[in-house]
Parts: C-alpha cells; structure tokens; sequence
C-alpha cells in the first residue's frame, strides 16, 4: 500500500520516504500488458532533453514528485521507465523520466507497486450535463451557431465517476439528432469546480452527424443524400464568407472549422464512412475525426489512411454483422491494419458509461489491435487528433499534470485507479474518497 504521513500533497497525504531508497526487487512485477514489447524499450530511448528538468522550487511554488514501479508516458517518443520518476511544479510536469535526486522542498510520494499514466481522454461524450437535457435543437437539421458549453454542470455524478476510472479530458458535444449539432466543449474532469476552472478550450470544436441518426422524416434531411447536399451548401457558405472576409454571426464558428482554428468530429458508421472522407477529408480538407466507424465501416479504412483521417472508435469495438458469419472483426485492429493516421477510441457516454473509457481500449486490444495502441488510443491519440497534445494525453514535460496512478495494467480490467491528478491537484483518491464505481 502506499504509505501517508501527516503532511498534505495538494489535498492528499504523501510518503514522505527517500526517492532514492525503492527496493527495486519489488518491480519485477509482472509485464505491463498495455506496453507489450514496448514495456522492454531503453528508458534513453528518447534524448535526455525530452524528460525535462527538475529545478529549485522558488518561493510561493509547489511541487511534488512521485516514484512508481512503471511510467507509461505514452508520448511522441513511446518511452517506458521501470522505475520512474515525475516531477511535477505547480500545475505542470517539469521531469518524467528515471530516478534522480530531487531538490528539497518538493513532497514526496512513493508507490513501488503502482504505474503512472496520462489521464485519459473521451473525444465523444455527452455527460456534461449530468443527463441528456438541453443537448440538442431539433427544430432543423443544421445548428452550427448551436453550443453545448451552456449545458455543463461541472462536478456531476457522471462527471466524477469519469475522474475515478482515470478519465481527465472530455469532449461534451450535442446529440446526433442532427445533422450539425452544433459546438462542443472541451473541459476537465473536475470533482469540485467552477466552468471557468474546468473548461479547457469554448468551442472545442464541431460535432456532426452524418448517418444512423439525424435521418428526419419530413425535409431535406430524410435522405443521407440529401443530408449531403445541406451540408455541402453551409460549407460552400462559410467558405465563401471566409473568402470575401466576412464574418456571417450564425456560421462564425464553421468559418473557424474551415480556417482549421477549431476540429471537427463526424458522427457516422456503415456505408457514410465513404461519404464522410471523401466529404470532410478531400473535399473539404478540414482538422476532421471519423467517430464511431463501426458496423462494417471498416471496409473503408484503406480510404481513411489514405485521406489520413483521424478515427475514433466506439462505443462498437467490433463488427457485429460479421458475428452472425462465426467471426468477430475487431474495427481498431481493421483500422491499425490499414495504416490509420490516428486510432482513438471513445464510449459515446453515456452509451458506455464513461468510467469505461479503458476498458473500450482492452476491448480493442482483446480483439487483435496492438496493446500499447490501445493505450495510446485513450490518451495521446486523442489529444493529437483534436491538436491539443501540447496540453493533455501523455506523460510529459510542460504538458498539464494530469496523472493517474493505477494498481496494475491500465487496460486490464482487474485494474483499479489510486489517485488522479488534474492540473497537479488531486481530485480523487481511493483511500479518501472510496470506489465510486
């Protein structure tokens, strides 16, 4: 168990224990599944430049470290450190990377038998509000001036629950009533917050909806052809008003899609795939995410890779029409096979509740997509699509310290969550807080 002493760390207690006095026999736990082979790469598989540097603190900062039996940064470089060490100062990660003294003043904790890993991140969610209200305006089939961020309850039960199975980072968007549901909000994880002090980027970015779902009985969006066509026509609009320098209120923030300031995430399955990258990957080359992808929408990965369009999977991990042929077809491992740019994978909580955002990436790994992509598919990946890597979704220098200490392998079920960090403040801990879930 990880030790305590009287001495708080940003709200949780804290060993107070050399750095430098681990037993090292107690990491020879068994491998990391989540790293695969990669769980045997050099810890200097990465200059020393990209593990930072650990510095004094200055009067009026707080820091903290922690030593762990395994660091998962899941970074640009894949680096694995068993031991290892991250230091954080503040709200930031200062140092990841093996164990090295640390200057006095920084508290201390060390858990030998646990692993670190970024908090993870669900690009299609719908759990900001804590239920399904106010998520949606049906009236027509197009709302790009339409936003979610009204509807955020920071700190619901939804919410908190995400916290405690390691989730940090959401993407709360509309429903997928219509066509263009309107704008998302990225925000943190928070268990006790203010919107000012979760909201991570208003608007995150743009939610469509291109199939299974927004179909309407009575206009032009009955037909996803007809779909197709409004779409196009409030593209050619926004494209023209971006050209003439005009700024047109209602399509402001589609202006902003095609300006590739804000990210797009597409709604869509089956045989919509196709209409999906041709539409938003050739057509209209914008910052896109394919989300869901599933029923036999694998069929279209080649075209995906080609395009490189990102792809988030969920909350399908499989083909279930191939089932009914006495196979089961893995879509992340069809996706990985055909050289997708980016694998993510999401829940579409509260389709899956949203606590299982890892256990979406074991199911993928069960069904023949490699381990550690899976790992990265709920932390890099999806902050990498959405561009927002520089913040969130690895363990590394300068980015935000939201960590996450788990008692064994992230994507193995039996896993538990110990403690997550958001910002470098401890929003929950399961020997304070129990098991929400």
């Amino acid at each position: 168990m990880v030790s305590a002493s009287s001495r708080e760390l940003r709200g949780g207690a804290v060993a107070r224990t050399s750095l430098l006095a681990v037993a090292l026999a107690t990491l020879t736990a068994a491998a990391c599944t989540a790293s695969g082979p990669r769980s045997q790469r050099s810890a200097h598989a990465a200059s020393p430049q990209s593990r930072g540097e650990i510095r004094a603190l200055e009067e009026g900062e707080q820091g903290f470290a922690i030593v762990v039996g395994k660091v998962l940064t899941a970074d640009e470089h894949d680096q694995v450190f068993e031991p290892g060490l991250v230091v954080v100062r503040d709200r930031s990660i200062d140092y990841v990377g093996p164990l090295v003294e640390v200057p006095s003043g920084y508290e201390r904790l060390d858990a030998p038998e646990l692993f670190a890993a970024p908090g993870m991140i669900d690009l299609h969610s719908h759990v900001q509000s804590g239920g399904w209200g106010d998520l949606n305006d049906m009236v027509i089939s197009l709302n790009p001036e339409f936003r979610s961020s009204p509807t955020l309850v920071p700190g619901n039960e939804s919410v908190r629950r995400a916290c405690a199975g390691g989730v940090t980072t959401l993407f709360g968007i509309p429903g997928s009533g219509t066509n263009n549901g309107g704008f998302g909000v990225l925000y943190k994880t928070r268990c006790e917050s203010t919107y000012d002090g979760c909201v991570l980027a208003d608007p995150g970015g743009m939610k469509v909806a291109q199939a299974y779902n927004p179909e309407r009985g009575a206009d032009l969006g009955a037909t996803r052809a007809g779909m197709a066509w409004n779409l196009a026509r409030a593209n050619e609009i926004a494209l023209a008003a971006n050209r003439d320098g005009r700024d047109d209120f209602a399509l402001r923030n589609l202006q902003k899609v095609h300006s590739k300031e804000l990210p797009l995430l597409i709604h869509t399955a089956g045989p919509a795939c196709h209409t999906t990258i041709d539409m938003w990957g050739e057509r209209y080359p914008v910052r896109a995410v394919l989300s869901h992808g599933c029923f036999n929408g694998w069929r279209f990965s080649p075209y995906a890779a080609q395009v490189g369009m990102p792809m988030n999977l969920g909350p399908r991990t499989f083909d279930w029409f191939s089932s009914r042929e006495g196979q089961v077809i893995g879509t992340p491992q069809r996706y990985e096979q055909a050289g997708a740019a980016l694998i993510s994978v999401n829940t579409d909580a509260p389709v899956m509740p949203q606590e299982e955002l890892a256990l979406q990436g074991a199911m993928g790994a069960r069904l023949g997509a490699s381990s550690y992509l899976m790992l990265k598919a709920c932390t890099y990946n999806p902050a990498k699509s959405f561009g927002i890597e520089d913040k969130v979704g690895s363990l590394s220098p300068g980015r935000h310290a939201d960590i996450v200490l788990w008692r064994g392998d992230p994507l193995d079920p039996r896993a538990r969550v110990e403690r997550v960090w958001i910002e470098g403040r401890l929003e929950y801990d399961r020997a304070r807080d129990g098991q929400r879930f």
